[in-house]
């Protein structure tokens, strides 16, 4: 396989200097940053550490996760708990709904830890989210970041039925390097799981993938375009950090001209939004997404 060219590769000795982040400023983000602060909201922009947090604040877009802080899943690359979840928290939906009235957000994005110790993989609760969220912030546009669900239709329908402007699930990674970054997922069933939401009428399907775990650079524009055969919409591409010293460790640092590449190739291959930088996560100008 090729690699990525060595004028676009940067040894991990160090954080290179286009990773430093700016500390977040603004009105609006001092704003909410005394609302979170003041009503002990959880999103995951704060508890995260996310480099983008004031940007994304600054233009009304907030990140919440719910189903609690504890994973069924080991994947090397996270930094969230794994082991054994606590119960489902059933008044949660109206505690996001109501932190997100609160701070005025105008566009929402929900993620989850994985659930597979219960029955349902967690999808009752992400639906009443999803409706909880409607009912008290009826302008708010919605983008869930779901779990696969194991690939179970029936968990995936739940999700349909309530319509978010767009769905996303994250490949995170290239599919010889699935094994290792997500211990307990398969790339097949991620774009299957993409494929069936495009299929029963979700208007915009999403997902991310992380660069520095050791991949190629043409296994990751494989990966782009398999996301293309699924009619995935938008992709985010960022670069992968390490959480702590027990996670994966950083194999290289792509540059921004290497990420501009990967730009350029994903528009070409017909995709509405490619956002492609060292410190894109996600949610990363998520509230453009639904245009």
């Amino acid at each position: 396989m090729s690699t990525v060219l060595n004028k676009n590769v940067a040894p991990p000795k160090g954080k290179p200097k286009w990773l430093r982040v700016k500390l977040p400023t603004g009105k609006k983000y001092t704003q909410l940053r005394g609302l979170v602060d003041k009503y002990d909201l959880h999103t995951i922009c704060t508890s995260g550490s996310c480099p983008n947090m004031g940007e994304c604040w600054g233009e009304g877009t907030a990140t919440f996760m719910i189903l609690g802080n504890v994973c069924t899943r080991s994947c090397g690359f996270c930094g969230v708990k794994t082991g054994r979840p606590e119960n489902v928290d059933w008044a949660e939906p109206e505690k996001v709904a109501r932190s997100i009235k609160i701070m005025g957000i105008t566009h929402a994005v929900i993620t989850s830890v994985d659930r597979d110790d219960l029955k349902d993989m967690g999808s009752i609760i992400w639906a009443e989210t999803v409706k909880a969220i409607r009912r008290m912030n009826p302008t708010t546009t919605l983008e869930t970041l779901i779990p696969d669900f194991q690939g179970i239709e029936k968990h995936l329908d739940r999700i349909i039925a309530v319509s978010p402007e767009v769905v996303s699930h994250n490949m995170e990674t290239v599919k010889r390097l699935t094994r290792e970054v997500r211990i307990q997922a398969k790339y097949e069933r991620s774009l299957e799981a993409l494929n069936y939401l495009k299929k029963q009428g979700i208007n915009r399907t999403k997902s991310g993938i992380m660069l520095g775990l050791g991949e190629h650079e043409d296994e990751v524009i494989t990966t782009l375009a398999d996301l293309r055969s699924v009619n995935v919409d938008v992709v985010t591409i960022g670069q992968y950090l390490q959480p702590s010293k027990k996670h994966l460790p950083v194999k290289e640092f792509i540059t921004p001209d290497q990420f501009k590449k990967y730009e350029d190739i994903g528009l070409e291959m017909g995709f509405r939004h490619v956002e492609s930088g060292a410190l894109v996560r996600s949610s990363y100008k998520a509230h453009k997404h639904i245009l």
